[in-house]
């Protein structure tokens, strides 16, 4: 990685941008840090492309609504040149207009076809109310209750007439949840002079909402001082008022016009709709050039801003990370955005030395960028450090088959992951947006590892499905007890349990070929055996891990020039370790290989060796082998000194540096500046090999610091060593998980096959076919859901907690910045129109996905990468 100014000639400034965009090989530097976003050269240029950009929003919304496709082109086109943002701009506006104004008009249509269908409605449901009411009338003294109090409650219709008031009516529509307090409103303020009818029948002849949530009513009254009260009431409510016929001829003369009116307004509106299909139809079909162009368009203004004028303001010159190895593509990008913009001096690009620390770029392929998105998820590592992600192709699913062994559950993963490796091009193509299969399908590969590794510890741990496979023939044999007279019928007769004594000849033959012998799937003291196996092989497994974790960070201390962390850090850090864990590991081996089944019962406890190795006792025990009590003792004593030596020597050293050789360090700097001086007179011509090299010494050079801190140096090494001690304890312990988890599935498929699936094989001949294929399917379901989902994401997620904290810690610091390219396949996708709207970094879903090798999937975020394999395991 390398630090270059580029030089932009005005007038082609935008094509060579645009060019970069495309290659996507260099990230930007913001030249301008101390200018506001809004006092930038391009910022009009950018309201520009925000007004476009709201224009396509609104037409991608119509498009929804009219529930329309918008086909997208099978080469995603380029951005336009300036001359022509314009005429997009135009032809925006053009057809925003006319939509705008198309739109209007549909929506005053449909609002006229809703009030004449509301009029419709409420004249059909007044006419039963006036029905009803003359008919009551007519039978009124029949079915009088309370002749007289209906007298004294007011002045009769005769008696009103009389007065000269005159019978009016007012109807209309009002919500259904404003019936009660309107009803309420009209008793008070008329006295009861006035008569409410309303009716709950619904309206069916409209598809909106709202007027299917109202009600229709019809308001009598006497008089026209009450009319405006009851007028006043019905505007106070949010009513809709109609006028009401007085006679049926009119009624009816109305219902006629209202027919003829809502026809003509159906045949205008359907015309209508189909003109704004027709607008939107032909915009569906530049729309999907029109956003991506006006995206690129946009990024390539935020780049601008980050660029600075020269004096003369008629160069641009901008300041960017670029792989070394990449320079010359640069160059050749910048030639042609230079003949594209027709400039009469071509563009260039110059290298410049800094002493900032690079961004750090991981190239990836479609295979590991799924590993390198687990190693990022811990921290992005630093400039040129190593990397974990190799190993981690190798270990992660390693760990996660230790504790997932079943080569039934394996094959049904691998056989998913397949799937999913061999229809990963059609798939790419859905562009599915479930987030769950997003998660499954971009570790795929991960998904394959690991289903491969636990079909391999499935065999190891011979369990299949909770059964295991006798492929070889078992190693025991049960003949030589009966011929040696040890057994007899009646010892089968009177015993519920028999022990083989592998001390008789014949018995055992040797151990499996493969694996665990199946006989032990027969055993009462399986899960005994078991577990003495895989907490034994967990402790081994975890103390090698964390061993080369340690033993990766001397290329760390080597490559950025800090030797003395080799003798001060590196060396007790693999002492301490070794020292007592790799001598647990080593006491695991020993007794594996030292005692047979004749004297195993002797055997002494490797637990209580360890434990009296610290406190010193333990001399009466019979010890594994001789001398083990001076070699404790002295392991012990080298552990002890490493701890002073790790907690002080770093800072002493570091205090000697810059204390006793300051004079010394002087003449050396000032010998390297009077070189470099010489270097830059001369100006020899160098190539990028060169170039790279000088890099990389900038990288390692570990200059001292202006004023050491001794109390902050002893403080932090403190908090170093006392986390190291304590965490070789607590990591070792950490990787029995290993062993809890595996036995954990072990159990749980044993529970399944019991309580399940055997359920189905009890049956008689005729019934347990029928009662075998719901069961099986039950069993299915539960070995899906339980075993394969469930344990499988707890065994990852611990696996990731293994390397996270007891392997990545060990030499991996993880506090670097990402390289971010400016590449257009990184700008938000077309359709998303929530999706990032400014900044100078629009790095989001990618436009396309054609290159699976150089883009990595979306489990590692907006944030892309990839990964170079070298011999020296370093970052490049």
């Amino acid at each position: 990685m390398c630090l270059a100014q580029l030089f932009l000639q005005s007038g082609s400034e935008y094509d060579c941008i645009s060019a970069l965009g495309e290659l996507g090989l260099v990230e930007f530097r913001d030249l301008n840090p101390s200018v506001s976003s809004f006092q930038r050269r391009f910022v009009s240029e950018i309201k520009r492309c925000d007004e476009m950009e709201r224009i396509l929003g609104f037409l991608l919304t119509e498009i929804q609504k009219a529930k329309m496709s918008v086909p997208e082109e099978d080469e995603v086109p380029v951005a336009p040149p300036p001359r022509h943002v314009l005429e997009i701009m135009e032809q925006l506006q053009r057809l925003e207009m006319e939509l705008s104004e198309v739109a209007k008009n549909k929506e005053k249509l449909q609002r006229n076809l809703q009030e004449l269908t509301e009029y419709t409605h409420m004249l059909r449901i007044t006419h039963s109310f006036v029905h009803s009411r003359t008919r009551y009338e007519a039978l009124g003294p029949q079915y009088e209750e309370f002749p007289a109090l209906e007298t004294d409650s007011g002045p009769s219709a005769t008696g009103m007439q009389r007065l000269g008031a005159k019978l009016g009516f007012v109807s209309g529509l009002i919500q259904r949840v404003k019936v009660e307090a309107f009803e309420r409103m009209l008793w008070r303020v008329c006295k009861g002079y006035t008569i409410l009818s309303y009716s709950d029948e619904r309206l069916t002849d409209c598809d909106t909402v709202d007027i299917s949530d109202s009600v229709v009513f019809l308001i009598s009254f006497w008089g026209d001082q009450l009319g405006q009260k009851v007028q006043k009431i019905c505007d106070c409510y949010r009513c809709h008022l109609y006028p009401h016929p007085e006679t049926d001829a009119e009624r009816a003369d109305v219902l006629d016009s209202l027919r003829t009116r809502i026809q003509d307004l159906n045949n205008v509106l359907h015309r209508t709709e189909d003109y704004l299909r027709q607008v939107l139809q032909k915009a569906s079909e530049s729309v999907f050039s029109w956003v991506v162009q006006v995206k690129k368009m946009k990024a390539i203004y935020h780049i601008l801003n980050l660029c600075s004028f020269d004096v003369t303001n008629k160069c641009l010159i901008a300041e960017v990370w670029c792989p070394v190895q990449d320079l010359q593509a640069l160059r050749l990008g910048l030639e042609e955005g230079s003949r594209k913009g027709d400039a009469t001096v071509p563009s260039f690009v110059n290298r410049i030395p800094s002493s900032e620390t690079p961004p750090t770029l991981v190239r990836t392929n479609k295979f590991t960028s799924g590993f390198q998105s687990i190693v990022e998820a811990y921290g992005v590592g630093d400039y040129r450090e190593v990397s974990p992600a190799p190993y981690t192709m190798v270990t992660f699913p390693f760990l996660f088959a230790v504790m997932f062994g079943d080569l039934g559950h394996g094959f049904v993963m691998t056989l998913f992951a397949l799937w999913m490796v061999l229809t990963e091009t059609s798939q790419k193509k859905k562009r599915c947006r479930n987030e769950i299969w997003e998660t499954f399908f971009s570790g795929r590969y991960i998904l394959l590892l690991m289903g491969l590794f636990s079909m391999y510890t499935g065999l190891i741990y011979n369990d299949c499905f909770s059964k295991s496979l006798n492929v070889f023939g078992s190693s025991w044999n049960l003949s030589p007890m009966f011929s040696n007279h040890i057994w007899t019928n009646k010892t089968l007769q009177t015993n519920a349990l028999l022990m083989l004594d592998p001390n008789v000849s014949g018995v055992f033959r040797g151990p499996y070929p493969l694996g665990i012998d199946p006989i032990w799937n027969l055993a009462v003291n399986r899960l005994s055996f078991l577990n003495s196996y895989k907490m034994k092989m967990s402790v081994i497994l975890g103390v090698m891990h964390m061993t080369f974790g340690v033993v990766l960070s001397v290329f760390n201390h080597l490559h950025f020039g800090r030797r003395y962390d080799v003798l001060l850090l590196f060396l007790p850090e693999l002492l301490f370790l070794v020292s007592l864990f790799g001598y647990l590991v080593f006491m695991i081996v020993f007794k594996w290989i030292a005692f047979s089944a004749r004297d195993s019962s002797g055997a002494p406890s490797i637990l209580i060796h360890f434990i009296n190795m610290f406190v010193m006792q333990g001399k009466d025990m019979a010890p594994l082998f001789p001398g083990q009590s001076g070699l404790q003792i002295f392991l012990v004593l080298v552990a002890m000194l490493s701890v002073p030596v790790l907690l002080f020597g770093k800072p002493l050293h570091l205090y000697w540096l810059y204390r006793g050789s300051k004079g010394l360090h002087r003449r050396r700097g000032y010998e390297r500046v009077r070189r470099v001086s010489e270097d830059d007179s001369s100006a020899p011509t160098y190539d990028e090999e060169d170039e790279e090299e000088g890099a990389e010494e900038l990288c390692r050079r570990d200059p001292l610091p202006k004023q050491l801190d001794m109390a902050d140096c002893l403080l932090h090494q403190s908090i170093h060593t006392i986390e190291f001690c304590l965490g070789c304890i607590s990591n070792t312990a950490s990787y029995l998980r290993l062993w809890a988890l595996s036995l954990a599935h072990a159990q749980l498929s044993e529970v399944l096959w019991a309580m399940v699936l055997r359920l189905g094989f009890d049956g008689s001949s005729r019934l347990g076919v029928l009662v075998l294929v719901p069961v099986f399917g039950l069993f299915v379901v539960l070995t899906v859901s339980i075993l394969l989902i469930m344990e499988g994401l707890s065994a990852f997620l611990h696996a990731l907690r293994l390397h996270w904290v007891e392997f990545q810690n060990k030499f991996y610091r993880g506090t670097g910045v990402k390289f971010v390219p400016f590449d257009f396949s990184l700008l938000p996708a077309p359709f998303e129109l929530n999706g990032s709207q400014s900044g100078d970094r629009v790095i989001e879903e990618p436009l396309h996905r054609e290159g699976p090798e150089s883009r990595p999937p979306p489990l590692q975020g907006s944030l892309r990468s990839r990964l170079l394999f070298t011999p020296r395991l370093l970052r490049r």
